[in-house]
């Protein structure tokens, strides 16, 4: 659920302070940024030691710089401060999302069965990025605008506790005389891993100049509390064209799959950028999410086939740093046009740089065919290597 909260809940929090949504911007890209170096930190971290001991020490953490975030805020602290505090609220955030989608590789076998487990998981993303941004709307509204960061935070540390304490977690025991990358990075090491994170990198990308265009045309229309429901409405496309397509992926080709599915992607973002009014807005979002937890989907299957064996949570983190870096410098971005150019200018720019990645991956297409690389793999926790 935090997921799905977070980020909007920090940019209209900001934005009802601030009264701008370029400020609004910066601290919500600042966020993210956070988020994409602390995924690559902890996802290695945890290749080595396992999820629990880091998760505890980063719910602490967490819940210490979002109360230093809202008492800057609400004490009209310079713009750097909330950016930088912002930046540590990314970076300290438990990297659940790492850790579970790992944890797959370690209990189920190559295949379906883990194929159709990673459609779960995007399927259950987008439920809760159905229900996040909705809350998120709806708490901004509320006399404590704080509302909706402290309860995304609370969710936060609970759930990461919660997961850390989980009987699979706790036996995950990677192998003490497993190899290593040499490099320093990592699973970057593979060719096919950096041609999934500029999927990702798009992918963030084209979602961060929507997430701050809509916003935008909510508040012009006097409605900015139902910013959050009207976002929440490409996850519910998502999550119902996601079922369908997780039976009959298309095109079959990881090569093919990847640049398609971006570029469909891209031209749907531009569809926003024609209503005139809320309806209509809510309509062609509703059109525009449809592919999102396919391409979900895809990015975690061509972890199985390009990441080297035994980095899987730092490959997901690298993964998870390419698309909240594109959420990054979309919103940001996206911010300085709103207040410059109005909304429409930001729903176009989001269909042009992601067609523009949609075309280098097609150039790239051929890297994403390769085996990961022999390094053994880690113990799984039942005892039995995958």
């Amino acid at each position: 659920l935090p997921i799905g909260m977070n980020s909007l809940a920090l940019l209209l929090y900001v934005r009802r302070a601030t009264g701008s949504f370029a400020t609004a911007g910066l601290v919500s890209a600042a966020a993210l940024v956070g988020v994409a170096v602390g995924s690559v930190i902890q996802g290695r971290i945890m290749d080595r030691h396992g999820p629990s001991r880091p998760l505890y020490v980063l719910a602490v953490l967490a819940t210490l710089i979002v109360s230093t975030e809202v008492y800057a805020v609400e004490s009209h602290a310079p713009d750097g401060v909330l950016v930088g505090l912002a930046f540590g609220i990314g970076l300290t955030g438990p990297a659940v999302g790492s850790a579970s989608r790992s944890l797959w590789v370690r209990l189920l076998p190559p295949g379906p069965v883990r194929q159709a487990a990673y459609a779960y998981e995007a399927i259950s993303m987008e439920v809760f990025f159905i229900l996040g941004p909705g809350l998120a709307g709806l708490m901004s509204a509320l006399p404590l605008a704080s509302t909706g960061l402290v309860v995304a935070t609370g969710c936060t540390v609970v759930g990461g506790l919660g997961f850390a304490l989980t009987p699979a977690v706790r036996r995950w025991r990677p192998a003490a005389d497993q190899p290593r990358p040499a490099s320093l990075l990592g699973a970057l090491t593979s060719h096919g891993m950096r041609t999934l994170t500029l999927a990702g990198l798009g992918f963030g990308l084209t979602i961060g100049f929507i997430e701050v265009a809509v916003p935008a045309v909510a508040t012009a229309a006097g409605r900015p509390e139902i910013s959050g429901v009207l976002l929440s409405l490409m996850s519910i496309s998502s999550v119902l064209f996601g079922v369908f397509y997780g039976t009959r992926p298309w095109p079959r080709s990881l090569q093919w799959r990847l640049p398609t599915l971006l570029a469909g992607f891209s031209v749907l973002a531009v569809l926003p950028a024609v209503p005139t009014t809320l309806f209509w807005l809510g309509a062609t979002l509703l059109v525009t999410g449809m592919l999102i937890t396919p391409q979900a989907t895809a990015h975690s299957a061509t972890i199985d086939v390009v990441a080297p064996v035994g980095t899987t949570a730092e490959a997901f983190g690298w993964l998870i740093t390419a698309i909240t870096l594109g959420l990054a410098l979309g919103q940001s971005a996206s911010g300085q046009l709103v207040e410059s150019r109005g909304p429409s200018l930001s729903f176009l720019a989001a269909t042009l740089s992601g067609l523009i990645i949609a075309g280098l991956l097609w150039l790239f297409r051929r890297t994403l065919s390769g085996q990961p690389s022999a390094i053994p793999e880690p113990v799984s926790v039942s005892g039995r290597s995958d």
